[in-house]
C-alpha cells in the first residue's frame, strides 16, 4: 500500500563522517607516537583507531547503499544492505583491531624490550581523548533526540534501534575512550616499573575490548539481517492505532519487521465490522495508512488483509457442514 524506502538520516551520515575523520587523524598520531616511544599499547591504539576508521568507511557505504530507492528486482528497497556492511565492519574490527592488539601485546610481554620516551605518547593520548569525546558527544546528542522521539531511555533506544550506524559510532567511541585510559595506565606502570609487561598487558586488554564491541555489533546486525521484528511496545501501538479506526473490529494478527535502518514493513489480518461495505473498507485502509505513517514515519510498507472474525468463521463452517 505504501511504496519506497524512507530516506537515510543525514544526521547519521554526519555523525559517521565526523567520527571517521577524527579516527583517521588520531590513528596517524598514535602510530607516530607508538613508533617513536616503542610502546605496544600505543601501536595497539593506532590499530584501534585505524580499525574504527575502516569501520566508518563501511558504515558510510551502508548508509548510501541502503538509501537507494526500490526497484523491480528489489521491490522492498535496499535497506537491509546496511546491516550487511555493518556486519562486515564488525568483522573487520574483530580481526584487524582485536587480533593485532592481542598478538602485539603478547609479543611485548614475552619479549625483551627497553621502554622509550613516553612524553609524546601522553600528549597524543590527551589530544585523542578530547577528539573522541567530541565525536561521542555528537553521537549521544543524536541518540538523546531519537530516544525522546520514541519516548524511551537512551540505553533502551541503543539496544533496540535498527540504526546500526549510530549504535556502532556510540559503542566505538565509548570503547575508544576506555582504550585510551587503559593505554595511559599501561604506559604509566611501565614507565614507573621499567617492565614492558604492563604496556603489553594494556595492549591485550585493548584487543579484548575491541573484540567485545565487534561481537556485540555483529550479533545485532545478524539479527536485523535475518529479519527482526519491531519492539513489542511499537507493535502494540500499531495495533491500537488500527483498532481505533471506526470500521475496524479487531486486529487478528500483525507482523511488523525492520526492512532497513529507516523503514518498517507492517502486515496485518484485520477483522472489519460486518456491516461495512467493500468501498468503505478501501477508504478505511487508506485512512489507516495515513494515520499510521503520520505517527510512525518509519512505516514504509503497510498491507492489510480483511479477515473474518471467529464468529463469522464459525457461522460459515456451520453453514458449509449443513
Amino acid at each position: 500500500m505504501s511504496e519506497g524506502a524512507q530516506p537515510v538520516s543525514e544526521e547519521s551520515v554526519g555523525t559517521v563522517l565526523l567520527a571517521g575523520a577524527m579516527n583517521l587523524s588520531i590513528a596517524v598520531a598514535k602510530g607516530i607516537a607508538g613508533l617513536l616511544s616503542g610502546s605496544s599499547a600505543m601501536l595497539s591504539e593506532a590499530a584501534h583507531s585505524l580499525a574504527d576508521t575502516a569501520t566508518e568507511v563501511f558504515l558510510f557505504v551502508a548508509l548510501r547503499r541502503s538509501g537507494k530507492p526500490a526497484s523491480r528486482r528489489h521491490p522492498f528497497g535496499y535497506g537491509r544492505e546496511a546491516y550487511f556492511w555493518a556486519f562486515i565492519a564488525a568483522a573487520f574490527t574483530f580481526i584487524a583491531g582485536g587480533g593485532f592488539s592481542i598478538g602485539h601485546g603478547i609479543q611485548e610481554m614475552t619479549g625483551d624490550h627497553e621502554p622509550g620516551d613516553y612524553l609524546i605518547s601522553y600528549i597524543v593520548l590527551a589530544v585523542s581523548f578530547v577528539l573522541e569525546s567530541i565525536s561521542l558527544i555528537r553521537g549521544l546528542r543524536q541518540t538523546r533526540d531519537e530516544a525522546r522521539r520514541w519516548r524511551v531511555g537512551m540505553r533502551r533506544f541503543l539496544r533496540l534501534t535498527p540504526d546500526t550506524t549510530l549504535k556502532a559510532v556510540v559503542l566505538e567511541d565509548f570503547a575508544a575512550l576506555a582504550g585510551l585510559i587503559i593505554a595511559a595506565g599501561g604506559l604509566a606502570l611501565t614507565e614507573i616499573t621499567g617492565s614492558p609487561v604492563y604496556d603489553g598487558a594494556a595492549s591485550v586488554l585493548i584487543g579484548l575490548l575491541l573484540i567485545a564491541v565487534a561481537v556485540t555489533l555483529a550479533v545485532a546486525n545478524m539479527s536485523l539481517l535475518v529479519g527482526q521484528s519491531v519492539p513489542a511496545k511499537l507493535r502494540e501501538s500499531i495495533i491500537t492505532e488500527l483498532e481505533g479506526i471506526e470500521e475496524v473490529n479487531q486486529v487478528r494478527e500483525l507482523v511488523a519487521m525492520h526492512m532497513g535502518p529507516a523503514s518498517v514493513l507492517v502486515a496485518a489480518k484485520v477483522d472489519f465490522v460486518d456491516s461495512v461495505t467493500a468501498g468503505r473498507i478501501e477508504i478505511a485502509a487508506d485512512a489507516a495508512e495515513r494515520r499510521l505513517r503520520a505517527r510512525f514515519p518509519s512505516i514504509a510498507y503497510l498491507f492489510l488483509d480483511p479477515t473474518p472474525g471467529r464468529v463469522a468463521q464459525e457461522d460459515e463452517e456451520t453453514g458449509d457442514s449443513g
